[in-house]
């Protein structure tokens, strides 16, 4: 059920009121071997007709660890849980600028386009315009219409990678007032205007803003806030350099500004570069993200490799 943004207070009210929770059945494979998903739910789910496991198959009522599976011979594997949806077909996350890479309930992690911006904007929210918050709002509440998210850091219109999203307010507030300390690795590679004579180093620099905006480096503590940003060279040649930079802190426009203090700017930078390059973009991705989870504590790790383009010109 989705959850109009444009329906009044009433009938937001109404809709929440008749929204009944979901009702699913869980079932582990407890086997040795692989077996089947309709094989597996005809003799894990007592009672239950063919007829039934076909029409739910066929409607995305099951999940295999998570994923929604409708295939009749879909791998069970031993250990795996399955789950069957008795009140609707489990919803699927789609959307062509932003891919799902972890959900459970309390985060999100997903991949976000280049050119899709992280959160709403006066200038967004007047044109109506996609954003990531945008469009992980309406999923949640198309599963349940009382969920809610929340942003926890962001990236530039323009880079892509990986982003993770609260759930609830508990891990709101604790990513956010802990940020430093849950998150562990935070890797960006960049393809760099210029081939780097050295191989790896650290710069260090306060940043400052001006009204317009724009961010710069300054050598007096009073005028910024810290910035620590460790870079390797990865690759170079064909004018440019391959980079991938660590984030010992996470200010705005970091990577961008400390690029440009190198005289290495990122390829494609407007703001801080020639603006010119060979992909039409700002060549900058989030690749690694590794956090605890507020929650459990476990640690989290995941990997988006850096588009193919960026090794091209190199």
């Amino acid at each position: 059920m989705r959850y109009d943004d444009n329906m009044s207070a009433a009938g937001r009210h109404k809709r929440i009121i008749d929204w009944r929770p979901d009702r699913i059945l869980r079932r582990e494979n407890k086997g040795a071997e692989s077996v089947g998903l309709m094989d597996f739910a005809m003799s894990a789910i007592s009672g239950v007709k063919r007829a039934d496991v076909k029409k739910w198959l066929k409607y995305g009522h099951f999940a295999i660890d998570g994923n929604v599976a409708n295939a009749f011979d879909a791998p069970v594997a031993p250990g795996a849980v399955v789950e069957l949806n008795l009140t609707r077909p489990f919803v699927v996350f789609r959307h062509p600028r932003l891919k799902l890479v972890y959900e459970d309930e309390d985060i999100i992690v997903v991949e976000k386009g280049y050119g899709l911006l992280s959160v709403d904007t006066e200038t967004s929210r007047k044109g109506k315009v996609d954003t990531a918050y945008s469009i992980l709002r309406q999923y949640v509440k198309s599963v349940n219409p009382s969920n809610k998210i929340f942003i926890i850091h962001r990236l530039d219109r323009d880079t892509s990678g990986l982003m993770v999203f609260a759930k609830t307010i508990e891990a709101k507030e604790i990513m956010q007032h802990n940020w430093n300390n849950i998150v562990l690795e935070r890797k960006y590679v960049a393809l760099l205007d210029g081939e780097m004579d050295k191989e790896n180093g650290e710069i260090r620099s306060y940043l400052a803003e001006t009204s317009q905006h724009e961010v710069y480096s300054t050598d007096e503590p009073a005028d910024g806030r810290l910035a620590v940003t460790r870079y390797k060279v990865r690759k170079k040649g064909k004018g440019h350099t391959l980079a991938e930079f660590s984030l010992d802190t996470g200010r705005k426009n970091q990577i961008r500004v400390h690029a440009r203090d190198l005289g290495f700017p990122i390829t494609g930078d407007k703001k801080y570069g020639n603006g010119s390059g060979p992909l039409h973009r700002l060549a900058l991705h989030a690749e690694t993200l590794r956090f605890a989870h507020p929650i459990t504590r476990k640690d989290m790790y995941f990997t988006s490799a850096a588009p193919s383009q960026f090794y091209k010109y190199v």
